[in-house]
């Protein structure tokens, strides 16, 4: 009996970001492309989406909205919290990011303002709420090991 499940593949891709007018916001350009499991949480949809059906050697412009890439920009993670929080950072200013473990995960938020005692955090990612302008070149596909699809990542 042959085994019909799909194949799941490791893509690695040169990427270049862009914001709405046209600005470089990242790239992997001069650096090590991007590589992922297909389906992996880690990867935005929409990138995942663009490259399902391709091959190496495909040169794709990808517009990704942002329910397919880092969600809506939510304005309940946006708050102020007393300043004592920060005790032992020297010099707080607008845009330091900071790791918080409170809760269940580690978050991500930056120091977006001061109000008096009050400093304005954003946890939102910094690209929540943009539309996502990829320019995708294709240059390794191959199937993923076992191991890979249960870890998530590649391991080469």
């Amino acid at each position: 009996m042959q085994d019909s499940s799909p194949t799941i593949d490791v893509f690695t891709v040169h990427y270049v970001l862009k914001n709405a007018v046209g600005e470089l916001v990242d790239t992997s350009e001069g650096s090590e492309p991007l590589h992922f499991v297909y389906g992996s949480p880690e990867i935005v949809e929409g990138i995942q989406r663009a490259v399902k059906d391709r091959r190496v050697g495909d040169c794709l412009e990808v517009t990704v909205p942002p329910a397919m890439a880092y969600g809506e920009h939510r304005a309940d993670l946006v708050r102020k919290v007393p300043r004592s929080m920060f005790e032992g950072v020297e010099n707080l200013q607008a845009g330091m990011k900071f790791q918080t473990n409170t809760g269940t995960e580690a978050q991500i938020v930056q120091v977006m303002g001061f109000d008096g005692n009050l400093v304005r955090i954003d946890a939102n990612h910094p690209l929540a709420g943009l539309t996502l302008y990829f320019d995708l070149e294709i240059v390794g596909r191959r199937s993923a090991s076992a191991e890979e699809i249960a870890q998530g990542r590649p391991l080469s």
